[in-house]
């Protein structure tokens, strides 16, 4: 029996997309690429890339981004949306050259570094405070002069929209927690809601998700990138997205102080009325909170997506806090619905117990070479803990240019983020340790050793030892030691 692929779909298969990246650089500069590096997919199919290249451009840059994307519409939205805002001056990345078929575009490299990151480096800060005040000031600039770009067949945050929203939110946030509720009347209570809030008035350019995540600073500036989805809106519901993002846990003075300023910026670009404009901006809080716990239920609860999960608690937290100030008294089955997810036995579910300066465990993490030196030795008097073999992940040490480099090493990291599989690896090494890091807090236990092998104990063992290092001690406090036994660095 022979089975036999069609030639046609063996050609796609076989197809190297960055060919066709290299194809379409050749066709606007005459520059070399030394490299290209495939970079995670933060949306939808979209495939990118970094372009290093040799001799820099007129402006001084060595690198620029590829995006490959087969949803012709979106990036039709995306480049007429770009072209029209650098125009305007307004901080999105420069398009370079875009192919026939608008599948493939080259554009400006703004980075790897988001306003989240560095919220998450410097903490609230003046400089931090800052890079949101730069944020809303062209959020507002955006939002007005954008409002020319909708058209007729731009999609309208109205009614069935917001409505797509709260079921999103019930269907995977709320029904996953067994209340019991009144189905019936809680449909008619976001049918109702749903078009209270799409009444509201003015409509201009919405973003749609302007979080942190989706703003870029290069050079101290601010850059907005993933606007395809705008749609067309209250402009409140951005600042909402941008203040209330649960896992950046902004205070509550700087939200205040922050929308204030927001809305002078907006009144300095169109007229609004102060007192109905920030009734909206409530409402649209409120929204966007119910569609953000129905984002983190489905990648958390239901993909079991740790990132999300770990967002589940501040974002309740928030939601508890907004119904101790805005009541929501004429949606009685809603009010009790988030009455009861928002209680501590809810809350507990996602509660993690962290270490403190009492607690006595300390977690050893080693990476090792399981050809030159084994499994290592267990060091405790209790024994246990674990061995993971990382041999099943592409071997970076198979190719030149990293034979002589480690785990630690950034070109090949953004390798074994890239072109591996190493991230789903250890979201599941992750679960598997965390069940026991809990654990042994709960019991004060003292010691546990986790082991990470591969062939050579320098590039993958390397890299998945400071990974999990750094997931213990963001998310449980706890002490740990890393030895990379193979390597001269330790901690």
């Amino acid at each position: 029996f022979l089975f036999r692929v069609n030639p046609l779909i063996l050609r796609i298969m076989m197809h190297d997309p960055t060919n066709d990246v290299r194809a379409l650089f050749s066709k606007f500069s005459n520059a070399t690429i030394t490299q290209l590096d495939k970079l995670p997919q933060s949306g939808g199919y979209r495939q990118y890339y970094r372009i290093h290249f040799t001799p820099a451009d007129q402006k001084n840059r060595l690198t620029y981004i590829a995006t490959i994307g087969n949803n012709t519409d979106e990036n039709e939205t995306f480049l007429r949306y770009s072209d029209f805002f650098n125009k305007q001056h307004l901080p999105v990345p420069e398009i370079l050259v875009v192919d026939q078929a608008q599948q493939i575009y080259i554009q400006e490299d703004l980075g790897h570094t988001s306003l989240f990151n560095i919220l998450m480096q410097q903490g609230y800060t003046d400089d931090v405070y800052r890079l949101y005040e730069k944020a809303l000031y062209q959020l507002a600039n955006v939002q007005v002069k954008g409002k020319s770009l909708l058209q007729n067949t731009t999609p309208v945050f109205n009614a069935p929209a917001i409505l797509h929203d709260l079921l999103y939110f019930k269907f995977y946030f709320a029904d996953v927690h067994a209340i019991d509720y009144d189905k019936s009347k809680l449909l008619q209570e976001f049918e109702q809601l749903a078009a209270d809030t799409a009444g509201m008035l003015p409509q201009y350019f919405m973003y749609r998700d302007f979080q942190s995540r989706n703003i870029m600073v290069h050079e101290n500036e601010i850059y907005f990138i993933d606007y395809q989805g705008a749609m067309k809106g209250h402009p409140a519901y951005d600042v909402a997205s941008l203040l209330y993002q649960a896992k950046a846990a902004l205070p509550e003075e700087w939200k205040q102080k922050l929308f204030q300023y927001y809305l002078s910026c907006f009144q300095s670009n169109a007229p609004v009325n102060p007192a109905a404009f920030t009734q909206a901006y409530k409402r649209m809080v409120f929204i966007r909170m119910l569609q953000t716990l129905g984002a983190y239920g489905y990648r958390g609860l239901i993909e079991q997506k740790s990132h999300f999960i770990s967002s589940i608690i501040p974002a309740l937290k928030q939601l508890s806090d907004y119904l101790k100030t805005y009541a929501i008294h004429q949606y009685p089955v809603l009010q009790k619905l988030l009455t009861a997810l928002t209680d501590n036995t809810i809350l507990q579910r996602y509660l993690v117990n962290k270490a403190d300066d009492a607690s006595p465990l300390v977690v050893h993490i080693n990476s090792f070479s399981f050809i030159k030196r084994g499994y290592p030795n267990e060091l405790s008097n209790n024994g246990g803990g674990y061995v993971f073999d990382c041999r099943g992940i592409l071997n970076p040490g198979r190719l030149e240019e990293f034979k002589t480099q480690t785990g630690r090493d950034k070109d090949v990291i953004t390798f074994l983020e890239t072109q591996t599989r190493m991230s789903a690896f250890l979201e599941n090494v992750f679960k598997v340790v965390d069940v026991t890091v809990e654990n042994y807090l709960e019991r004060n236990f003292e010691h546990l050793t986790v082991n990470f092998g591969c062939t050579g104990g320098q590039h993958r063992s390397v890299y998945a030892a400071d990974a999990l290092d750094k997931h213990l001690r963001e998310k449980y406090n706890v002490r740990t030691v890393v030895n990379h036994l193979e390597q001269s660095f330790n901690t």
